[in-house]
């Protein structure tokens, strides 16, 4: 028997936390009977959220992979290019949480839980995404405050939201942003002259690259995938409150 706000995690519903809430509002029935704090389940019990079923998966799969260049994400082929599908080549069914563009190279979450692709693609000018960029040559300290107070790009008529920068060296910065826009990084250094060499995404939410690889993956953690969802619940809440 396992608690029944673990059941709900591991069946990739949300964080234990988010699911004690549920509990609390009467919307969890384990065998037609509404479920309390600290319930506990077994096997061959009916659970049931807001009257459909919930089912545990056999295997939660979540993947931090560092996509080289040149791997576009996509599940189909694109002409010569090699999707991240055949590139991951994993013998399970996974695809992508989020996309890097085919010049753009680092961390990309690929998972088989639909439901948390569909919170992060729903949120994703939300979420914390932080990059390591090069640029074509050398760029002052008012270049980082303006990238920093919002970009005018001009291709999309849309004023980038404010976001942090930080310089690396004389042609590499940080930059954290919350928003989702095509090719955003690229567009907003383009506005200022300087073309980007180098784009490499280094953390999305708690989740972080570290010392991956070129190509390779790992398996996110269990208390990275908890801190995640819980990250995901928050801001969640923080919608609806707004």
């Amino acid at each position: 028997m396992i608690r029944l706000n673990k059941y709900l995690s591991e069946a990739g519903v949300c964080s234990r936390r988010a699911a004690d809430r549920l509990i609390e509002e009467g919307r969890v029935k384990v065998d037609g009977r509404v479920a309390v704090p600290g319930t506990q389940v077994e096997e061959g019990q009916i659970v049931l959220l807001d009257g459909e079923p919930v089912e545990k998966k056999d295997e939660i799969i979540l993947l931090a992979l560092n996509k080289p260049r040149g791997v576009v994400c996509s599940e189909k082929s694109q002409g010569g290019d090699v999707n991240i599908i055949d590139f991951l080549h994993y013998p399970k069914r996974v695809t992508y949480a989020g996309r890097l563009d085919k010049d753009s190279e680092g961390l990309l979450l690929m998972t088989n839980q639909g439901d948390l692709i569909h919170r992060m693609m729903r949120g994703a000018n939300s979420h914390e995404k932080e990059y390591e960029v090069t640029l074509d040559h050398d760029f002052n300290d008012r270049f980082l405050k303006d990238m920093a107070a919002g970009v005018y790009l001009r291709e999309l008529a849309v004023t980038t939201r404010p976001c942090q920068t930080e310089r690396i060296g004389k042609r590499s910065f940080r930059i954290v942003l919350t928003q989702g826009l095509n090719r955003q990084i690229r567009r907003m250094c383009g506005e200022f002259g300087y073309h980007v060499q180098e784009l490499k995404r280094v953390r999305i939410l708690n989740i972080r690259l570290g010392h991956l690889k070129t190509g390779a993956w790992r398996n996110v953690t269990e208390k990275e995938r908890l801190e995640l969802m819980a990250m995901l619940d928050e801001r969640q809440e923080d919608m609806q409150d707004g």
